[in-house]
């Protein structure tokens, strides 16, 4: 029973983590191609746009934070797997589950501090892109909520007993 419950919900989290991830590649590109357009009207034409600055920082921000959530659904965060490696079956559940829940933690504070932040600034105008200054936060709070999600699957994964569900 779990397991068709599950497979559904990890199939479209696993689409969610694609989209994610072409998404931060895209934002890579598109960071570099401003990065590349202001050194050459800078040097070349002698005249700096003022947009490139903000929007690299916006795009960096963006490939960051959805790139952390896509590591974290990949299992590709900080970990100690010498001493999970080490441990026991039951030992090393207990401890991936604690690790879980403190990225869990971690990803709902995003959420919450996060929206806060875009709150408390969207009336605010970032003035070489003219947009709400919130929006410099939205990344936090998108990623924040991607990380939540994934962790949560992994957590009903490891409870369901799906199989791969801990490496």
């Amino acid at each position: 029973m779990t397991a068709i419950v599950l497979a559904p919900t990890t199939r479209v989290l696993g689409l969610v983590s694609s989209v994610a991830l072409w998404l931060a590649g895209l934002g890579l590109v598109l960071m570099s191609a401003a990065i590349a357009y202001q050194v050459f009207m800078r040097y070349v034409m002698n005249s700096s746009p003022s947009w490139t600055d903000a929007a690299a920082t916006m795009l960096m921000t963006w490939f960051i934070f959805l790139g952390a959530a896509v590591g974290v659904r990949e299992r590709y965060h900080l970990g100690f797997d010498v001493l999970l490696a080490n441990a026991g079956p039951r030992a090393s559940r207990i401890m991936r589950t604690i690790s879980d829940l403190v990225v869990l933690g971690f990803g709902f504070g995003m959420v919450f501090y996060g929206s806060q932040l875009i709150a408390g600034t969207w009336n605010t105008r970032i003035p070489a892109l003219d947009l709400p200054g919130g929006m410099s936060y939205l990344p936090v709070t998108t990623g924040g909520v991607l990380i939540c999600l994934f962790t949560l699957e992994h957590l009903l994964q490891r409870f369901g007993g799906l199989e791969g569900s801990e490496a």
